[in-house]
């Protein structure tokens, strides 16, 4: 079979304002960015359309080194869709250059299911993650000047949170110290780079509903205290307008197309482990509104993104999906029921049986929710009839339904029994309304313990003193009403990566807390997840390349 990027090259794409057209956009709306991908503004979205329209969210058993496919899985529904006559739209988030040239090598799906051009969504695209990152790092800047140049004065912050991002896995700047030097380089100090997905502005976006609510986020944006225990933001430091200015395109979702033809929003990008791992909700609205049946995905885990997806932005945006996918493999079944990951592509019914434990928990979970649940098995070449028998009789014993995805290999006539099987559960046993994990008015802490508790499967919740002291710090601030969002590793139900499967009755340790006032969520941080990755020993970026004016190495 041919690479992603062989794929990819081998189509003939429509032109975008085509691509608009055929979902009732109007020509004269579309901003285009080169021949293939557009800007859409938000002013399009229509509430009453929303209401309408089948919100399906896709996510998936644990994260496992060996891969699970949920983007592959979410496009190839929307062809399969597509293909029994059903007016469908994907909504996806942005791939992020960091794991891009580190682990992944692309995130725009794979091999017929892909979302299209692909070498330039997986590079620079319409620049909406070098905007975010211009965005905070101006912050930033007009921060230590505004410190700089009020020193004299007397004015000085104890304590300054907000730190500086890059879109770049590099472990060298997790910890800094800037302002070496004279006195005319600036006041020395400790500071830091959290990669672009991690970031506050990246958050705010994916969570604002026009230009005027980003704003008003931005100016709320916690910077740091002062000596006498003051919050001090964005507003104060008078700069709201400047950076909204820095992000006036980046908020407008962006239209692309599949490698069937059909519309792709793609618009946004943070992680799920360390952010609400999230596209927009603009992206997701402006789809709903031109499209009946909408697939959207949340990242890594069930445990991770779809709980975010349902407390944090389908709290936040009225948002109600008619049914949630979870996607499961054999490969991550088997890794789950302790099988290495150099055996997983071997037949192996005890372990891919234990592995199935983990996909319980995570149906149990959306359950809980109040979500209709159906199983998509990803199917890989080296998956046996045996195996999918085996997942399939596991599934009617459950009550959910199942269905083999192979649209990596087929397109959409690969995911029409998917697709069949989706419609027929929305007519007849649609999700109900959502059921959130907390109550707004919940305690920080008993927001925190219900996640860990009922969503990880932890026993005891302990706090670093740090953690106990933000905690009290939000209280005094008077917005315990925020959600949180847990920031973990995607390999674990618990905060450590090593142990998979079904993992209960476990310590969670939340290690420090951030408010993210701006986007108005509270960021638990348990174990010892990084807010900046590093690259592996043998990154992607080794393998990709330009040779005859091809980009190669990009999946």
């Amino acid at each position: 079979m041919k690479s992603d990027i062989e794929i990819a090259r081998s189509i003939e794409l429509k032109k975008v304002k085509q691509v608009a057209e055929s979902i009732g956009i109007p020509r004269e709306e579309v901003e285009n960015y080169g021949r293939y991908i557009a800007k859409i503004p938000e002013q399009l979205i229509d509430e009453e359309k929303v209401k309408k329209s089948n919100l399906i969210l896709v996510t998936a058993i644990t994260a496992t080194k060996a891969g699970i496919g949920k983007t592959t899985v979410s496009i190839g529904l929307a062809l399969g869709l597509n293909k029994i006559g059903k007016n469908a739209i994907v909504a996806l988030r942005e791939p992020s250059l960091g794991p891009c040239f580190g682990m992944k090598g692309g995130a725009a799906g794979g091999g017929y299911a892909q979302v299209l051009p692909m070498d330039k969504i997986n590079l620079h695209f319409t620049g909406d993650f070098h905007a975010i990152t211009s965005a905070h790092n101006m912050i930033s800047a007009l921060l230590d000047n505004y410190l700089y140049q009020n020193q004299a004065k007397g004015f000085g912050l104890k304590e300054i949170l907000w730190r500086r991002v890059l879109d770049v896995n590099d472990r060298s700047l997790r910890s800094i110290v800037v302002g070496l030097g004279p006195k005319s380089n600036g006041i020395t100090q400790e500071s830091g780079f959290d990669i672009t997905p991690a970031s506050e502005i990246m958050a705010i976006l994916c969570l604002s509903k026009d230009v005027n609510d980003l704003r008003r986020r931005i100016e709320n944006i916690l910077l740091g205290f002062t000596y006498d225990d003051k919050p001090f933001t964005v507003k104060d430091l008078g700069v709201a307008g400047a950076i909204t200015v820095l992000l006036k395109d980046a908020i407008h979702p962006n239209l692309v197309q599949t490698t069937e033809g059909t519309a792709a929003f793609v618009h946004g990008g943070p992680f799920a482990n360390i952010a609400h791992g999230c596209n927009s909700i603009l992206a997701t609205k402006l789809a709903m509104s031109f499209g009946d049946y909408v697939i959207t995905e949340a990242g890594f885990g069930a445990d991770l993104g779809a709980e975010k997806f349902y407390n944090i932005k389908c709290r936040k945006s009225g948002l109600q999906p008619r049914l949630t996918v979870i996607v499961a493999t054999a490969q991550g079944l088997k890794m789950h029921g302790g099988v290495s990951l150099d055996r997983i592509k071997e037949p192996n019914m005890e372990g891919l049986k234990e592995g199935l434990r983990n996909l319980d928990k995570h149906v149990r979970n959306l359950r809980s929710f109040g979500q209709t649940v159906i199983v998509a098995f990803n199917k890989f070449a080296t998956d046996t009839d045996e195996e999918m028998e085996l997942l399939r009789r596991h599934c009617e014993q459950l009550g959910v339904g199942f269905a083999i995805n192979n649209a990596f290999s087929e397109g959409g006539e690969g995911a029409v029994d998917m697709a069949r099987l989706v419609v027929d559960t929305i007519e007849n046993k649609p999700s109900e309304s959502l059921r959130y994990t907390y109550k707004e008015e919940d305690s920080i802490e008993q927001k925190i313990e219900k996640v860990a508790t009922n969503i990880y499967g932890a026993s005891v919740i302990t706090y670093s003193s740090i953690a106990r002291n933000r905690i009290k710090l939000i209280e005094k601030m008077g917005i315990t009403h925020y959600p949180v969002c847990i920031a973990k590793t995607q390999y674990s139900f618990s905060a450590d990566p090593k142990i998979y499967g079904a993992v209960n009755n476990f310590e969670f340790h939340i290690k420090d807390i951030v408010i993210n006032n701006g986007a108005e969520m509270i960021v638990a941080i348990a174990g010892e997840i990084l807010r900046m990755p590093g690259l592996p020993k043998e990154p992607q970026a080794l393998h990709i390349d330009i040779v005859d004016g091809e980009i190669e190495g990009l999946s």
